[in-house]
């Protein structure tokens, strides 16, 4: 691929030494971590080519659409409507968040003791390795804790289309007033983006777009409450993760056809793990590429994670934007409903949340809860004793854990999971 691809990285401005590193890297690790595992799907077979090519086709793709004059919009959090981007013919794809990179160039703008992600996201631009981040047209943060909120002023030095969305932290008939301000707001700046605005059709055909993407990551979903679990932990949150970068009609594809190989394997009791094996629950802080450092640890343990209580995860994709609405004031108060349900811990108070991993731990028959937090990601790790405490008045086991982007702490955290699965054993 570097070969290939390496006169349209240096177009973008990549660092080419520190992108061949990062994708030696990557590329080793998704070796060791997924193309190791046993049982696997066959369907699995295309998210393991988007991942090879992540860096590479779906880049020239994007640019290809932007020399036909799309425009593309980069974003870092499930509060930013893939339908407003679609309906105004732009198209909206993820930036890279999951990976310590040029932490000594992240270290002179951001305090030491900020959140992974946060350093992740300005270490990618630091050391230009980030592709999506230099093909974007717009950059889009958005206040979802006083970490990112402060964060986006020193971002907006380093680029020059930032856009940053508020957000409200109390879900209250003033908090919605505010979403529903900031949603409009938003969908004004993508029109004048692309110079194009949006009408009650295409709206529509975007918001009948990413349900269907929602729809089929429902269905794998369920398809996990099966015992044996007919696919990996690991597996199912790459398919979680590609949703964010792929292109939305080929990823609802490449998950039904993978749903309908799984749904065969329940069938013939075939399962990527055998029957009776810990089932986990994974609570918290999103899991963005390259960031599978808990999943392969849980499941090395002898433990299989059976759903993800997370942005990426059920917590993004559960619920669907109602289409019905015949005009596009309907069909945006529509999307305002639908995202503020996101139960995100930036609200306050938040019994959402804990209501659904209770939810979630019956639907999937987890045996326990891992709650997963970042360090130094204040709203998640506030939540985490609470959550904690309530699961064990219900007798559900949880295990709580604080950690960062390295590998430094793999020993220690490999203990402490396989103690937990030995507990629920």
């Amino acid at each position: 691929m570097s070969e290939t691809y390496r006169p349209m990285w240096e177009q973008l401005g990549l660092d080419l030494q520190a992108h061949d590193a990062l994708l030696g890297v990557l590329g080793q690790a998704y070796e060791d971590i997924y193309l190791s595992q046993k049982n696997r799907p066959e369907g699995m077979g295309y998210f393991d080519f988007v991942m090879s090519e992540v860096h590479g086709l779906r880049i020239k793709e994007l640019l290809d659409e932007k020399a036909e004059g799309r425009k593309i919009i980069g974003s870092y959090c499930v509060f930013v409507p893939e339908e407003i981007a679609l309906a105004a013919k732009a198209t909206l794809v993820g930036l890279c968040s999951g990976a310590d990179f040029a932490m000594e160039e992240v270290d002179k703008i951001l305090p030491r003791n900020t959140c992974a992600l946060i350093k992740s996201s300005f270490g990618f631009k630091l050391g230009k390795v980030c592709p999506y981040l230099e093909s974007a047209d717009m950059i889009v943060g958005e206040n979802t804790c006083d970490g990112k909120k402060k964060a986006y002023e020193s971002l907006g030095d380093l680029v020059d289309n930032l856009y940053v969305m508020d957000l409200p932290q109390v879900k209250s008939e003033d908090g919605k007033a505010l979403f529903r301000s900031e949603y409009t707001r938003f969908k004004e700046a993508v029109e004048k983006l692309t110079g194009v605005s949006m009408s009650a059709e295409s709206l529509k055909e975007a918001i009948q777009t990413v349900n269907a993407k929602r729809v089929a990551l429902h269905r794998l979903s369920t398809l996990r409450k099966a015992d044996p679990a007919p696919i990996s932990g690991l597996d199912a949150l790459l398919a979680n993760q590609v949703f964010f970068y792929d292109n939305p009609a080929r990823f609802t594809e490449s998950v039904n056809t993978i749903c309908d190989e799984l749904e065969k394997r329940i069938q013939e009791k075939q399962g990527s793990f055998p029957e009776k094996t810990p089932r986990i629950l994974v609570s918290g802080c999103p899991q963005a590429v390259p960031n599978w450092k808990l999943p392969m640890i849980v499941e090395s343990a002898g433990a299989v994670i059976v759903g993800e209580e997370s942005c990426v995860g059920e917590r993004g994709t559960r619920n669907l934007t109602d289409d019905s609405g015949e005009t596009v004031e309907d069909m945006m108060e529509a999307i305002v409903d639908r995202y503020f349900q996101v139960d995100c811990a930036i609200f306050t108070p938040n019994p959402d949340r804990l209501e659904h991993i209770q939810e979630m731990v019956a639907e999937y028959k987890a045996d326990g809860v891992i709650h997963y937090g970042l360090q130094f990601c204040q709203p998640y790790l506030m939540e985490a004793i609470p959550v904690e405490k309530a699961l064990e008045e219900k007798n559900i086991p949880c295990l709580r854990i604080e950690t960062d982007y390295s590998m430094e702490d793999v020993g220690q955290l490999k203990t402490r999971v396989e103690a937990f699965v030995e507990q629920l054993r």
